[in-house]
Parts: C-alpha cells; structure tokens; sequence
C-alpha cells in the first residue's frame, strides 16, 4: 500500500535487458554521479518506459517497493561486460519487491526525454499524466493547474533545445509542429533561460501571467524552438 507521504523514483527503463534483470532478478541499477537527490533513500521505484516496449511505451505502467540497497561497480553488476566504457564507475542498486501494475497507467501526452522524476505517494496515485507528478505549490506549479483550468495544455519541466543549447524550462506551451513556448517563472538575474522564453518573477500575478501567455500564442506565428 502506497501512503501520501512515501517518496517515490521514476525512473527511465529504455532497454529490455534491464527489464529482464527487473523481473528476473528483482533489480535496478542508478549510476551514483547523476542519482537524484535523495538516492537511495526512496519507498517506491517506478518505470517510464520508452518506445523500446512498443505499445507501452511513454508511460509507467509498472511499481515495485524499495526493499534494500547496495553500492557495486558496473563491472560487478555486469560481469559480462567487463570492458564497457562505464565499467569502473559505481552505482546503486536498487533491490525491490514485487512488481505491481499501476491502472490505469500514467501516460505522456507528449513524447518526452525524463531520466528521473521524484515525487510523493499522493501525486502517484492520483496521477494520470506525468505533469501531475510534479508539486503544485510553487509559483510554477500554480501557473501550470492555472493554465490547465484555463484550457492550455502545457508540459511541466520541459527540455527543449535553442541555438544548440539545451535548456529545461518550467512550463511549455504547444504551437504545432513540434514548436514550443518556453515558460519561465526566474529572477530577472539569472541567465540561463533561453531568449525567445517568456520569462516571469516567481511572484508575478498569476491572472496577468495568463493573459500575456495568451496574447504571446494568439500572436505567434509558430516559429519558435523545438523541442527535443
């Protein structure tokens, strides 16, 4: 049973192996230099799956409980592979129970790169699309149920690429054609947001937010920054 204050992972599953060790063998492994904040210390592991798994693809379909944690080398988790690129570097593995399906799954509406997602038991389970996964309580998150109810369909935490840089934004709102408003709630003194962004201070009134959102798309003609 998932309570609303477990903390739960999920994680990418983009290849078959690595589902086969899950249900085999009742594992999952997190390199330690890019382990969320957090790692090991998680109630909950669960899977986003790819367009490796075909009509499971871009959703979590899949749970299981965190039921222990070691640290090994990729060499010692992977034994065949003992000449990998990565074989002396070290990661968590996790141990986990039995794996539960998650119904109705949570999907993605849109295609999406995601390597880790942390979130609480009570957005997991409520959750219908991964957007909901994310708190509500920051000014980001406000904007984004705001814009919702208003009848935007915006993506929450958004990689998208400008000028050859990759930024990952607060909020996107969808202009077709893969073309993206990028969304930003920063302090006026950070630069590293992407120029075309809409940029707000996080204390912005969130109705005048709205409507310049509104003018910006009513008035766009759809040339933007892709989304990759």
């Amino acid at each position: 049973m998932i309570f609303p204050d477990d903390r739960i992972l999920v994680a990418v599953m983009n290849n078959k192996e690595d589902w086969r060790r899950m249900q085999e063998e009742g594992w999952y492994r997190i390199p330690v230099k890019h382990a969320p904040e957090g790692t090991p210390h998680f109630d909950w592991l669960a899977f986003y799956q790819t367009s490796a798994f075909g009509s499971d693809k871009w959703a979590i379909h899949y749970y299981a409980r965190v039921e222990g944690h070691e640290l090994f080398t990729r060499r010692d988790l992977i034994p065949s592979e003992p000449d990998h690129q990565r074989a002396g570097d070290w990661y968590f593995k996790l141990q986990v129970g039995q794996l539960q399906h998650k119904l109705p799954p949570i999907i993605s509406t849109n295609w999406r790169r995601i390597t880790f997602i942390v979130t609480t038991g009570d957005r997991f389970e409520t959750a219908e699309e991964i957007n909901d996964l994310f708190e509500n309580q920051s000014p980001a998150g406000r904007l984004y149920v705001t814009l919702r109810e208003e009848g935007f369909h915006p993506e929450r935490n958004w990689p998208l690429r400008e000028q050859g840089v990759m930024y990952q934004v607060d909020l996107a709102l969808p202009l077709g054609q893969d073309q993206w408003l990028p969304v930003v709630l920063t302090p006026k003194d950070n630069p590293s947001v992407p120029a075309s962004a809409l940029r707000f201070s996080p204390d912005s009134d969130i109705g005048e937010c709205i409507q310049i959102i509104r003018q910006k798309i009513q008035g766009t003609d759809s040339n933007e920054v892709e989304a990759k």
